[in-house]
Formats: C-alpha cells, structure tokens, sequence
C-alpha cells in the first residue's frame, strides 16, 4: 500500500516490488510525503536493496529524509540522506512487515529515492533469516523486481557476469550488466546471495563498465530466466562454419603473405583475427551454427597482434535458413539496435540479446 504526494513509480506484490520517490531519477519535489508498507506473506520475512538513496543532505536529515521502520520488532532504520547513508545496500530483516517513509521539505537537488524489496524464506528457520547468519553458496535466493532504467542509476558495481558481483554492488544495475534484464524495460530478477571471494575482475558489458574490486563477505549471482529451465544456456556454442563479406590479403613491408580470413574469428584463436578488406563497407561475418540454437548473447575482441584493430560498434542479423534475414532489434524496438562494442584491442566486451536469437546463421 502507498499513500501520499511523494510516491512515484511503484510495483508492489506480495513477494516481491519495486518503489521510487516522485521524478525519480530526476530531481524529487519540495514538501512531499510517501508512506509504502510492505508486507510479505506468512512465514516470511522482507530482503531491502537499497538501490539508490540520493537525499540533498541536512543536520539528522532534517529536511530530506528515509526512514524504516518495523512495527512488529519495534525498531527503525535511519534516518538516511546524502550524508548518512545505510553502511550496506542490502538490508535482511526479520519481520514480514515494514513502513518505507520518505519526506522532503525545501531542497535544490538530489535524484531521491528508488528501492527494491523481496521475500526469502531461510531453509528450516520459518523464514527467520538471521543477519548474522553465516552464508553457504545457495544458501538464499530471492527475487526483485527492477525498473526500467537501471543502467542511468548513480553508484557503482564490482565483478562480472561469471563471478558475480560484489554485495555492495547497486543491484538492479548490475542485473543489467549482468545481462539478465533489458536496460530499456527492467524485469523481474533472480539472484542469490553467496560467499564472497578475494577479488571482483572488472569487466565492460551491456554498455556498462563494472570496477575491479577487493575481499567482500558476501556477493550477488543473478541467475537468467533460460538458465533456470535450461542449465546449459550459458554454454559456448560450437560453430560449424564462419563465412565473411571479405577479407584482408596482407603483404607486410618483408613481403610475407597473411589471409585474415573467417575462420580466425573465433574467439581465442592463435595468431591474428578475422578483418574486413581495407576501405570496403558494410563488412559482415556470418557464423554458421550447423542447427538452429537459442542464442543468448555473443562476446567480441580485438586483434592485439601487431594491430590495433577492434570493432566500436555492430548490428546483429539472423536467419534460418541462409537465405531470408532478420535485424535484431532487442525488445520491441522500432530499429535495428546498435551494439556498444570495444574500445581497445585486446579486452573482451560481452552483449546479451534479450529475447534470445533462435536462429542457424547470426551475421
């Protein structure tokens, strides 16, 4: 339930929801008040992520301010803004039921507020999920339901799809680094909260760039809705043929002879790549995957072999048959959606297709 003048984007359900200040993420307004009180079903307790709390600062956040409460245990939580903010961006309880308050009186700037809540149920606690509980993999899953626009939300992540990411990581922004939603229209999101490891790579996927980063206690793996029917989703597809518009006949200054021909496209070849005859455009290279497959994403690098040579941007065609072509365009989009690709020659940059592709033949 939400009521007041404050209130701006929100989804509540009885397992899971989103909920925003109003313009969130463009400044909040003056003298306004929200009040939303979750409550989650019998025998389970809330899970808070506090994906963004951007409240313009004042003496005890006074003038701005986000508060939680818990009417059955009887305890609070804040009050936060810019300058008191919670030590962590996720928050267990252990109460069914919690009052999200948030308030604003004069102020010239700050985003406001945007968080996301679920319900965990600890196995053989009766869904008591004590914070000092200590976590196995697998311990706790949950889900969260996350707006569209993520990708735009202040604050940073650590670690990569494979790893994980660290749990101070902004969550419903590493989800779409994550590749497990569309930045363009959110979803809901599956993840679990595991053991953490010594050190999060960086990693630049889904036009977001993540941080390297040290030891954390805790961390997140989001967990695709394909992979939850079908474990081998994430596997690496086998490629029967690779074909290409062109290629480079290359003759280097002692007259030594080098093809960069399509089959030196796949990723982690030896020696150099594939590359396009110099000064022709509208370039493709066609991977034949011998039967059609569900395609989830494609991974793409440079050639650090004496070139700087890498690709900054492409588009994505499919087909079934060879023959007939099919632009991707992401989800329900109008035009042929354009890829953020690398930006040097040598580091890998991952993009999910979200709906996948099913396709034989992707150019």
């Amino acid at each position: 339930v939400s009521t007041g003048n404050g209130c701006g984007h929100t989804l509540l359900t009885p397992h899971s929801g989103t909920l925003s200040s109003k313009n969130y993420p463009g400044t909040y307004p003056n003298h306004t008040v929200c009040r939303w009180r979750l409550r989650a079903p019998p025998g389970t307790s809330l899970l808070l992520a506090l994906g963004d709390v951007d409240l313009e600062p004042s003496e005890h956040c006074a003038h701005s301010s986000l508060l939680l409460s818990d009417p059955q245990a009887g305890t609070a939580y804040g009050p936060y803004c810019r300058n008191s903010v919670p030590s962590a961006p996720l928050l267990v309880t252990n109460s069914s039921s919690v009052t999200v308050l948030f308030n604003s009186t004069s102020h010239l700037s700050g985003r406001g507020l945007l968080l996301s809540y679920a319900t965990s149920q600890h196995p053989g606690r009766g869904g008591a999920f004590p914070q000092d509980q200590a976590l196995t993999p697998l311990t706790m899953h949950f889900s969260v339901y996350c707006p569209a626009g993520c990708k735009d939300i202040h604050g940073d992540i650590w670690g990569n799809p494979s790893q994980g990411y660290r749990d101070t990581s902004v969550l419903c922004k590493a989800a779409v680094h994550a590749g497990v939603i569309a930045d363009e229209l959110g979803g809901q999101v599956t993840l679990s909260r595991e053991k953490g490891i010594t050190l999060y790579e960086s990693a630049f996927a889904n036009g977001l760039h993540s941080k390297r980063g040290s030891l954390s206690e805790k961390r997140l793996i989001f967990h695709k809705a394909c992979c939850l029917l079908f474990p081998a989703c994430d596997d690496v597809l086998d490629v029967a043929a690779f074909n290409a518009s062109s290629w480079w006949h290359e003759v280097d200054v002692l007259g030594q002879y080098r093809a960069w021909v399509a089959e030196q496209a796949a990723l982690g070849t030896a020696g150099h790549s594939w590359a396009a005859e110099p000064g022709t455009e509208a370039s493709w290279l066609e991977l034949d995957l011998g039967t059609r497959r569900n395609v989830t994403g494609i991974i793409t690098k440079g050639s650090s072999e004496q070139h700087d040579y890498y690709v900054t941007s492409y588009r994505v065609s499919s087909s079934r048959d060879g023959k007939n072509w099919r632009p991707y365009r992401g989800s329900g989009g109008q035009e042929d959606k354009v890829f953020e690709g690398n930006a040097d020659s040598h580091g890998e940059v991952s993009n999910a297709f979200i709906p996948p592709i099913v396709a034989r033949y992707v150019r």
